[in-house]
């Protein structure tokens, strides 16, 4: 399974708008596009970060699956983002793959 992670640094002012928007629209629209299998938020409760910090994990069946979004989607997901809350977060990515 390939695991795609977002990691969001929020500033403590938009916590509440983000984390409902990423619940009701911005997720919803992620797994629309057919590319993940399931999703999870995560809070991390130990963030050395000034502010408040998520991870949104994505479950991929397979890397062809991932390569569909990054190819397909990923930009536009990010804009949305970007326009939604311009300089109040930090964000990187990472892409993991589970051992078994």
């Amino acid at each position: 399974m390939i695991v795609y992670n977002d990691t969001v640094i929020l500033d403590d002012s938009i916590e509440q708008e983000w984390l409902e928007w990423m619940k009701t629209v911005h997720i919803p629209a992620i797994m629309a596009t057919g590319c993940f299998s399931s999703y999870r938020i995560l809070n991390i409760i130990d963030s050395p970060n000034e502010g408040v910090t998520y991870c949104v994990q994505y479950n991929a069946d397979n890397q062809e699956s991932f390569n569909n979004y990054f190819n397909q989607h990923l930009f536009r997901f990010q804009n949305l983002h970007q326009e939604r809350f311009a300089e109040r977060f930090v964000m990187f990515n990472t892409l993991m793959k589970t051992v078994d």
